[in-house]
């Protein structure tokens, strides 16, 4: 959602905030605003509604703003309109508190009226400015420094948040704090740098601080230090980041998106040889022993839009390897269900950031059930990696696109090994099943390479297509989990109207909005489900739709359906997510580009949703 950075050290901060927060644009946002303080204390804010190359503009890329300690943010608005009154940084009236924020103040209006009792006055709708001017409050009222004044704000308030703060009375220093809304910190060469996520800070540093939850950290040049909530100074270890910066640029692709579908053969490779050793799948540093994996009596896959796919897929694969029962839930729902959690049951919560917020809600929920959980993400150090009892990182490096494909991928094989050794270990099947499903995981990276090597027919075929109303995506079992996929990528990328069915509910009503012209993708990888999807394909075409095929090489006969089919190459039909989603990830990927949208940021959406 939204991005923080701040910058306190021996270089000028506005163009460092600026560069940090370039690169936190593919979280969404509709307003900017900088503020930096002198070496005499005086601050200088700067605000703009729009892309961020407004306030560039205005700032001269930050050449303008003098000083050497700073916060900036890219906001996406909750409480309030976008605007540049709206817009971060917010401040005291005597500009003694400044600060910016991520996450959502839930009882901002209880606290509004308190402070308005007290002499305040409130310029904007934000819930933030609440949270600027009770620190404030603290602060003049008990005379104790800015860590009492920030710990006293955080005991009154409730919610989710990621502050930082400047202190009229502290010039070279920032103060962070947080509760259920993610922040890393940097530090180098007598420079420290805070964000909310990796790839602000990268082009700077790769040794962060994680700041954990209720904790306030104190950031003077080139040092961090830690506090609880009782005000106590804590240690805290620095982590090194593996991602480099060059991982997070473009690398020449025209955008973020189809250079991370490009790079899907090197993380699905990455990912597997985490894991695989000498022909055996290694999970004992995720601390399933194998005892509790052969008492498992169910899972349940917890997880929101496109891990939610994951989740689906992996349902399939699973219960086909194993005895195990799965359940796949959205968190959205999940978190407020009163269902009953089965006993030796585990949770599998899926995320790439690891900072969703319902899906970190949903890993308490299980918590709390006394259900074992174990954390599929991406991003390390991140709260459902730190909070889960079993983490398995995914390797797909830094994602900036919104509409998520290396991430997906790499989920989709935590998922398949998962299944693997389960199914191993419970003696579920036999050591040369086991072998040939880990020989043929092995080969999805070069034959993911094969499929964006023949891209421009889908190109073509997406340029043909682009100004389509409604798309609809039908399969049957793992093809069903791909649809609901590549429906999704189509719809939040290139905003045409889009849904996935499985192909034997279209004669339960969907099938009526078929007509002359509709575009209907149907997905057939699964053999012994490949006759029953054909006959779901000749009930559309008779009414008058236009068909697209996806299938491995050798269905050939798809053609006498279908007017336009795509081929991947052919893997065990356990494994056909992983290959039947590029094509979808292009098709999407191409119609938006046709469209002239902005493909890495589309509108209404953010990359994490980190409140609810």
């Amino acid at each position: 959602m939204c991005g923080i950075v701040g910058f306190t050290g021996n270089k000028q901060a506005a163009p460092v905030l600026l560069d940090g927060l370039a690169k936190l644009e593919y979280r969404g946002y509709d307003s900017a605003g900088i503020a930096v303080r002198d070496s005499d204390s005086e601050v200088e804010i700067v605000k703009a509604k729009g892309k961020l190359k407004v306030l560039q503009e205005m700032t001269n890329d930050g050449s303008t703003v003098v000083g050497n300690c700073g916060i900036g943010h890219t906001r996406w608005a909750t409480h309030g309109e976008p605007s540049v009154l709206n817009a971060h940084p917010h401040a005291s009236d005597d500009e003694n508190v400044v600060a910016v924020h991520n996450g959502i103040i839930e009882n901002y209006q209880e606290l509004k009226e308190k402070l308005t009792k007290r002499g305040y006055t409130f310029k904007t709708q934000t819930d933030t400015e609440v949270a600027v001017k009770l620190v404030d409050y603290y602060y003049k009222k008990y005379n104790e420094g800015p860590v009492d004044s920030v710990a006293r704000a955080m005991m009154r308030i409730r919610g989710s948040y990621a502050l930082c703060i400047m202190f009229k009375d502290f010039p070279g220093e920032i103060y962070a704090a947080r509760k259920d809304s993610p922040m890393i910190i940097g530090v180098s060469d007598g420079d420290t740098y805070v964000a909310s996520d990796v790839p602000a800070i990268l082009k700077y540093t790769r040794n962060v601080y994680y700041i954990g939850n209720m904790e306030i950290a104190k950031l003077e040049k080139g040092k961090a230090t830690f506090y609880n909530i009782d005000r106590d100074e804590i240690e805290k270890e620095l982590t090194e980041i593996k991602w480099n910066a060059e991982a997070a640029e473009k690398g020449g692709y025209e955008h973020f998106m189809l250079k991370e579908i490009h790079e899907q053969p090197k993380v699905i490779k990455d990912t597997i040889n985490s894991v695989v050793k000498d022909g055996n799948i290694v999970l004992s540093e995720f601390g399933l022993t194998d005892d509790e994996v052969k008492e498992l009596s169910q899972i349940y896959i917890v997880a929101c839009g496109s891990a939610y796919h994951v989740g689906v897929a992996a349902q399939y694969v699973i219960e086909a390897l194993t005895t195990i029962p799965v359940r796949v839930e959205l968190a959205s729902e999940f978190r407020y269900r009163k269902m009953p959690l089965a006993k030796n049951s585990l949770a599998i919560i899926i995320s790439q950031s690891g900072e969703t917020a319902d899906s970190r809600a949903a890993l308490t929920l299980a918590k709390e059930s006394g259900v074992k959980t174990l954390g599929i993400v991406n991003v390390i150090g991140s709260n459902i990696a730190r909070d889960a009892d079993n983490v398995f990182y995914t390797l797909a490096g830094p994602e900036i696109s919104v509409a998520t494909t290396k991430a997906y991928s790499t989920q989709l094989i935590a998922g398949y090994l998962l299944a693997m050794q389960f199914a191993k270990v419970r003696g579920e099947i036999s050591d040369e099943r086991f072998t040939q499903l880990l020989d043929e995981i092995q080969t999805l990276p070069e034959k993911v390479e094969k499929i964006l090597e023949d891209k421009e027919r889908i190109q073509w075929f997406a340029a043909k297509f682009a100004n389509i109303h409604d798309a609809f995506f039908i399969g049957r079992g793992v093809d069903y989990a791909v649809s609901l996929e590549g429906s999704l990528k189509m719809k939040e990328i290139s905003y045409i109207h889009s849904e996935a069915y499985a192909a034997g509910e279209l004669k339960h009503g969907p099938i009526s909005l078929i007509e002359d012209g509709t575009l209907v993708i149907s997905v057939l990888t699964q053999q012994d489900l490949f006759e029953k999807t054909v006959s779901n394909m000749v009930e559309c075409k008779s009414r008058g739709a236009y068909i697209m095929g996806l299938t491995t090489y050798g269905n050939y006969s798809v053609e006498d359906t279908a007017d336009f089919t795509a081929y991947i190459p052919k893997t065990d039909p356990l494994f056909s997510a992983s290959l039947a989603v590029i094509p979808l990830q292009l098709l999407g990927y191409y119609v938006s580009v046709a469209k002239g949208l902005d493909v890495d940021k589309p509108r209404n959406l953010a990359k994490s949703v980190t409140v609810e």
